[in-house]
């Protein structure tokens, strides 16, 4: 019967895992393209892409923080491989869009001059 109840709370973990690894990948393209725009002295246009990349991290770190909140709560899940990797592919992504900023402040200061 336990085995049942990690079944099905590990399948209600899967459909959350995407849902990270979604917008944080969608986090990682918004900082890319905020870097392409910054090569080419567009700073208005990286400074939209990077604030689209935060709130992809956003969306993610909701997603996360719920299922935490849940096992905060007394909610018991089996280890989940994806979710792990969901974790680990956002806290990659957040220091990649935290990266960008900088990029984009130093672009500026370096072609503007």
């Amino acid at each position: 019967m336990e085995n049942e109840r990690f079944e099905e709370v590990e399948n209600e973990l899967i459909p959350v895992a995407m849902q990270i690894i979604l917008h944080a990948g969608n986090g990682r393209t918004k900082a890319q393209e905020a870097i392409k725009h910054a090569k080419v002295k567009e700073f208005e246009a990286a400074r939209v892409c990077l604030k689209e990349a935060k709130d992809n991290i956003v969306l993610a770190h909701k997603s996360q923080t719920a299922v935490i909140q849940k096992e905060a709560a007394g909610m018991s899940y089996a280890p989940c491989l994806l979710f792990t990797h969901a974790q680990d592919h956002l806290m990659t992504i957040s220091s990649e869009v935290s990266m960008t900023r900088d990029l984009i402040d130093l672009f500026e200061l370096a072609l503007t001059q």
